[in-house]
């Protein structure tokens, strides 16, 4: 049904083409470009000894707008497939904007040079991609993404209104590495250091990284040490659903990551300010994601679960409700499927949702969408489909931290 041409061939660019080339009859051509040609190759190569389905690779630097656009033009792509860094994304939006063509990504926009992600500014290309006749879909990941469908879908099927939306994500993987990080070192490290933030009473409140500390009792986990951060989702979600009065981001961390962070902030390896090193200007932050671990070279190694959900408490006929909808996913089993751990995978098959979803027409729109602002049906039942079943249980009580 579609040509489709992919940008970026970190992890999760493994596991979204892996599973697209399950479904050759709506992936009909699939095109892998990314800086390094060589991880291009290396995924060339395994999804054709798996499915015996050939994939196209080129080279391609997407901080150069004007390549970019010689790549799609070359590839004449339905949808493209944004899966670089998010300091990219502008880029590639621009690049869709002059050649035509579709977009979806995973994570939104932040300057390079800033430690501050927001959709402010893809928002802003709503009216251009309405005037194409184009669809952007932002955040079609597990969170954001998962986890927004999630959102709409509760208030779709149990609740009138929701009061508080809880997200609570749980990695109990354990790689054997003394620190590393599940995805991007760079984009994670940036991500943990920064402000939490959380919406409360129609503002926003701030405090300082990783200290508001509570613990939860995770399904088939068991109980583990979450802490309030901001997360991108959050704002999308208070917008869409303005009668929100709390939203909150929870992730897990054990001791261990959490003294190596300490330790790498405090000497300023986690510093994005370049430093003067034998006259060359060097990005601390950059440099140490050089010497870290390869979060690709993680999935072999790694055994354990994730468990990735929103607690929502919300009015349904004047009685107050809450539900809590999850998805637990095996690393191992990962492994054995697509070669990769769960974190790539969480992130990998719902972008290849949304993908089908706009192939096919059933989510299409022209404009700038976040995934909230679809029926959210159609995707979870894909997600039960392809790797990622939910299960959604009403509780006793609402949260009580």
């Amino acid at each position: 049904m579609s040509n489709v041409l992919v940008i970026g061939a970190g992890g999760v660019s493994a596991v979204t083409i892996h599973k697209m080339a399950m479904l050759p009859k709506i992936f009909t051509k699939i095109t892998l470009a990314s800086r390094t040609l060589k991880k291009c190759m290396d995924i060339q190569t395994k999804v054709k000894e798996k499915y015996n389905i050939s994939i196209n690779i080129l080279e391609l630097d997407a901080d150069n707008v004007n390549y970019t656009v010689d790549v799609i033009k070359q590839v004449n792509p339905f949808l493209v497939l944004n899966l670089a860094l998010p300091y990219q994304d502008l880029n590639i939006m621009d690049a869709c904007l002059i050649t035509n063509t579709h977009y979806i990504d995973t994570a939104n926009y932040e300057p390079r040079d800033e430690a501050k992600f927001e959709y402010s500014w893809q928002w802003d290309y709503k009216e251009k991609f309405q005037k194409k006749g184009l669809m952007a879909l932002l955040g079609s990941g597990f969170d954001p993404g998962v986890t927004n469908v999630y959102t709409a879908h509760t208030k779709k099927h149990f609740l009138d209104s929701i009061n508080s939306l809880d997200i609570l994500d749980c990695n109990d993987g354990d790689h054997g590495h003394p620190f590393a990080t599940n995805f991007n070192p760079e984009i994670n490290i940036r991500e943990v250091t920064a402000s939490s933030k959380h919406w409360e009473n129609n503002k926003w409140k701030t405090g300082p990284a990783l200290t508001n500390k509570v613990s939860f009792n995770f399904p088939e986990i068991g109980p583990k040490n979450m802490y309030l951060m901001y997360h991108e989702e959050l704002e999308s979600l208070i917008k869409h659903f303005p009668e929100i009065k709390k939203a909150r981001f929870w992730m897990t961390f054990g001791d261990s990551y959490l003294k190596h962070i300490e330790v790498l902030e405090n000497i300023g390896m986690t510093s994005i300010k370049p430093v003067n090193y034998n006259g060359i200007n060097i990005i601390p932050l950059q440099f140490l994601k050089t010497i870290l671990p390869d979060p690709g070279s993680l999935g072999k190694r790694t055994k354990g679960k994730t468990c990735i959900g929103t607690i929502i408490t919300g009015q349904k006929n004047n009685t107050e409700k809450t539900f809590y909808t999850f998805n637990i996913c095996d690393h191992e089993e990962c492994y054995n499927e697509v070669g990769s751990q769960a974190i790539s995978y969480t992130t990998g098959v719902p972008v290849m949702i949304g993908a089908m979803l706009m192939i096919q027409k059933i989510w299409f729109k022209p404009g700038v969408w976040n995934v909230e602002q679809f029926d959210p049906d159609p995707f979870m039942d894909l997600l039960n489909k392809y790797g990622l079943p939910s299960k959604t249980i009403e509780l006793e009580e609402k949260l009580d931290f």
